[in-house]
């Protein structure tokens, strides 16, 4: 501010406070785009691209069509508000565009430690919303320095960031419902910032790279890929690991090793695998892809909620990790451990009845019940 004569306020109380005008924002041009992309490079961020801050017609269709088929078995997520996570308007309103930005997660591989060890999908084993989120947020804060407004959004139901990312021009729908990017595969996580700003939106959506090939279909534990890129999530593994209740009597041999999520669809796509190993996550961290069977089943509620604090659990309630567990224990257990032994009897005479089933039904894959009764 300024005062509109040479003398200080306290001296003439008469003196008016004359404030600057607004200054307006810069011009959203390409050379714009490219200073908010490049801030997210720090963090990781290898794609980005801008869509419009448009009704996602196509989601809003898709998502309509699973609930109506009855295919997201109490899945929330961008399913509960659908009219909200397809349309950027509710976020910012008069939104003008939507900035995307695609982070690779890909570790290299970790060894399987010795014991009975159960798997965790790959986007898990560390956290690469964290990253993404502060480099979304560098985006947002520029933005709205300017005069703009802006929110970031990351790992957030308020919008369906796989579509937004095909209209970026970022990558194609796979037949596994993934995002694939043309040279890099599928390794990625997604976040978005909306904006008054209208942003420069050049791309056109990337044509399919699928072509004829269906491995991910044919490769699927389950069938859980009922049509290209349909989903049916009840014989999902990687919802049904995250659901709470009784994991179906014929998908628990399906479950494997996994403790949390599945990446089989991703490990059998032709340009997930080939382009993957040189898209990877940038640092170098501690990855967690692999837990202890025996360890969680006799960790206390308090271990296993910290052990899980980074990701979803249902009501956080750690019944549902011991579920888990005693599947995964039933599938690759080795009934001569006496550790295995042990923990079956503890859990077939379980109070809780739940977690009482599947211990039975690990006893009987494993031929242990003489040692349960």
């Amino acid at each position: 501010m300024r005062w509109n004569c040479s003398l200080r306020p306290d001296w003439c109380l008469r003196c008016v406070i004359v404030r600057p005008a607004n200054p307006s924002p810069p011009v959203a041009d390409t050379a714009y785009l490219a200073q908010l992309a490049a801030l997210t490079a720090p963090f990781g961020v290898t794609h980005t691209g801008v869509a419009p801050a448009t009704v996602l017609t196509r989601a809003r269709t898709a998502i309509d069509d699973r609930l109506r088929r009855g295919l997201t078995d109490g899945m929330q997520f961008t399913f509960r508000n659908p009219s909200r996570s397809t349309d950027p308007q509710r976020a910012v309103t008069d939104a003008q565009s939507v900035f995307v930005a695609a982070r690779p997660y890909l570790l290299a591989d970790v060894a399987r430690p010795s014991g009975p060890q159960a798997r965790v999908a790959r986007y898990a084993w560390a956290d690469h919303y964290a990253p993404l989120r502060m480099a979304l947020r560098a985006v947002a804060h520029r933005l709205r320095a300017d005069g703009y407004r802006a929110v970031a959004f990351v790992d957030d139901n308020s919008l369906v960031d796989r579509e937004l990312a095909y209209l970026a021009g970022i990558g194609w729908f796979g037949k596994n419902a993934n995002l694939l990017l043309p040279g890099a595969g599928s390794w990625f996580v997604l976040g978005s910032v909306v904006t008054t700003a209208s942003l420069p939106q050049q791309a056109t959506p990337v044509a399919d790279g699928c072509g004829a090939c269906r491995r991910c279909i044919d490769v699927c534990p389950t069938g859980a890929i009922i049509e290209p890129g349909v989903i049916d999530a009840s014989r999902c593994l990687a919802w049904v690991l995250q659901k709470p209740g009784s994991i179906p009597i014929e998908l628990r041999e399906p479950v494997g090793d996994r403790i949390y999520g599945c990446d089989d669809c991703q490990e059998a796509c032709p340009p997930t695998v080939r382009f993957g190993p040189t898209n990877r996550a940038p640092e170098q961290t501690a990855a967690k892809a692999w837990m202890s069977v025996v360890a969680m089943l006799r960790s206390s509620d308090e271990e296993l909620l910290a052990q899980w604090s980074p990701w979803y659990l249902a009501d956080r309630d750690p019944r549902w990790i011991r579920r888990n567990a005693l599947v995964v224990l039933g599938n690759i257990g080795d009934p001569a451990d006496a550790a295995v032994q042990d923990v079956v009897h503890e859990y077939v005479g379980h109070p809780d009845s739940l977690l009482r089933e599947h211990a039975e039904w690990c006893a009987r894959r494993l031929g242990l019940h003489a040692v349960s009764s």
